[in-house]
């Protein structure tokens, strides 16, 4: 039996983040048991797929489920993950404005337009992602390091090299 939504009391307008391996998807709650969340065309239910999918920019379809039929077996939670630094808009509004996008196809890319952007531009009206922010900063330090290590490796080089003349 699947376990029931509410054990994590979930109210519409909530943002849901679901555990899936490398990224994490978003939805919105909607009430009844329902989320709505943007899915990349090219979504095949694997992690590598995605990541592969994720990318390149494709386009995605904004969807109304069941919250099973999204979560499937992944861990998820309610993360209204900006409410600290934004006012989230009126939970009416946000559903409505959800609903009014079912069906609709959008732009999707794992930097810009994501699963995360979808659900904080209608929760809070701007479109943002810790993820993306998160892999920002990690890229940005392994670059650090890898160049770190390159003017290392270059000035011991250097500094053999004189010390071989002597």
């Amino acid at each position: 039996m699947a376990p029931v939504l509410f054990d994590i009391d979930a109210k519409p307008g909530d943002l849901i983040e679901i555990f899936g391996g490398v990224y994490h998807h978003w939805a919105v709650f909607i009430g009844g048991n329902e989320v709505i969340h943007l899915i990349p065309s090219t979504h095949r239910g694997g992690d590598l797929l995605e990541v592969l999918a994720f990318l390149g920019s494709s386009d995605a379809t904004v969807r109304r489920q069941r919250i099973w039929e999204v979560v499937g077996s992944n861990r998820f939670q309610v993360n209204n993950l900006l409410d600290d630094k934004y006012q989230p808009l009126d939970p009416s509004t946000i559903v409505s404005n959800a609903v009014k996008m079912v069906g609709q196809e959008r732009p999707y890319n794992v930097a810009t337009h994501n699963s995360e952007h979808f659900v904080t531009e209608l929760r809070y009206g701007k479109p943002e992602s810790r993820q993306v922010q998160t892999a920002a900063v990690i890229g940005g330090v392994a670059a650090a390091g890898v160049a770190v290590a390159v003017v290392g490796a270059a000035l011991f080089s250097a500094f053999r090299k004189n010390k071989d003349k002597e």
